[in-house]
């Protein structure tokens, strides 16, 4: 503890003693040691200590007890700076250097990385709540099925029926001829009908975001009815093997993975089994009429019933389901299509195979023909919502508009593609050659 606050160095200005305050001298006398030194109950006439005007007084002794009074505090500062303001004065904001570069600046636009390539989005899912699970909208009904809904009415009345029943003529027109000339002239038509509606397909499909290997898919659906027609129901595994590995090689080459190869060979190769593989039973149903081992008439007046049968079944299900049509077969693929349309496409399918049936030497017995009917009632509906299940999924009214009243190929065949493969089937298991 310092002592500089109590000793003098010029003696001479005061003389205190230590029982005399008026003295020279003051404190007691420690020799050169020490010096003298001021106690504080020793007499000084050093001033007591103050604060501001001295309204305060002396400080009590630090053995008496306290009075609870606050010391004042003067705002005269007697001229002497005042060591506080500086902190409670706001400071200016602190400046930032300029920045420090060594070497390679690390954020110089120069250095930065490149950003990414933008994202093909073209496969993502959209985000409309619309969308189902599968990726396809709710289309909502017209304001036509809603009324003819609200007043008990359905049916499948949105076609243009003059044109409809017309180019329906026409094509029942080629086709006999083409039945009457070869069998050679009816797989052309096939052929056509085939290319067509893949065509039709993919054209949609990738309308609607995909990216499917057009080309292998196309030449596969034409190939299947050719390789059929040719070697027999042997080669269409292979055709679709092959179609499947070209799908898949074409991906290979591709930039990255957002050309989405999983689902486009997918798709690729859904539309050859649809369209191709399905269809080709047409084929092999022709063939038998040049394989030699059966009757000639065979695959002709087969594939004629079966055509027959499936018009048929369409027309009746139109008239029965557009006039008394009430309850929806399944209203979220098409609510047009009813339970009385199916009954009434079954009732006339059964007589028009049994008219047509009759007249010919290879389907001769009754229970056959009736077989024959019921296969074709069944399938024909389940090929049709099968198609329009699909084209719900891609939100299109249909494939194309090439056929005036009835769409695309693909719209007016698609019940034969169900049909054919089960006739076939049927006609290898029953043989009515031999009835």
């Amino acid at each position: 503890m310092s002592d500089d606050i109590w000793r003098r160095r010029d003696d001479t200005d005061r003389d205190v003693t230590a029982g005399d305050a008026t003295g020279d001298e003051y404190g007691t006398d420690f020799g050169s040691e020490f010096g003298r030194i001021q106690f504080a109950d020793e007499p000084t006439n050093e001033p007591a200590l103050s604060f501001g005007n001295d309204t305060t007084g002396s400080l009590p002794h630090w053995n008496e007890s306290p009075t609870g009074e606050a010391p004042t505090m003067s705002d005269d500062t007697g001229g002497e700076p005042d060591v506080w303001a500086t902190f409670q004065q706001p400071s200016a904001p602190t400046q930032r250097p300029g920045r420090l570069t060594i070497g390679t600046d690390p954020t110089d636009e120069r250095a930065r990385r490149p950003a990414p390539p933008p994202r093909d989005s073209s496969f993502d899912m959209a985000r409309d709540p619309s969308y189902d699970i599968t990726g396809g909208h709710s289309r909502p009904q017209s304001r036509s099925a809603q009324v003819r809904r609200s007043s008990g009415g359905g049916g499948r009345s949105g076609r243009d029926m003059p044109a409809a029943v017309s180019t329906g003529l026409i094509l029942v027109a080629v086709f006999v001829a083409a039945e009457m000339w070869r069998p050679a002239a009816v797989m052309v038509i096939v052929i056509a009908a085939l290319g067509m509606a893949a065509v039709e397909f993919f054209s949609k499909v990738t309308e609607k975001g995909y990216r499917p290997a057009t080309f292998a898919g196309i030449a596969a659906c034409v190939a299947s009815p050719l390789a059929a027609y040719w070697m027999g129901d042997g080669s269409l595994p292979l055709v679709i093997a092959f179609s499947f590995m070209a799908a898949s090689i074409g991906f290979i080459g591709a930039g990255s993975v957002q050309s989405g190869p999983m689902p486009n060979v997918a798709i690729t190769t859904m539309s050859v089994v649809w369209i191709g593989l399905l269809g080709s039973f047409a084929a092999l149903i022709l063939r038998m009429s040049v394989s030699g081992s059966v009757p000639a008439a065979v695959g002709t007046d087969t594939l004629f019933i079966v055509v027959a049968a499936v018009v048929a079944n369409d027309v009746g299900g139109l008239l029965v389901g557009s006039t008394a049509g009430r309850t929806p077969l399944r209203e979220w693929i098409s609510p047009n299509k009813t339970v009385e349309g199916v009954v009434g496409g079954t009732l006339l399918t059964v007589i028009v195979v049994v008219l047509v049936g009759t007249q010919s030497d290879t389907w001769n017995n009754m229970g056959e023909l009736l077989l024959l009917a019921l296969v074709v009632s069944v399938m024909a509906p389940l090929g049709d919502l099968v198609e329009s299940m699909f084209k719900r999924n891609l939100d299109v009214k249909d494939f194309g508009s090439v056929i005036a009243g009835h769409g695309g190929v693909l719209d007016r065949f698609d019940g034969f593609l169900f049909v054919l493969p089960s006739a076939y089937y049927l006609l290898l298991v029953l043989q009515p050659w031999t009835s």
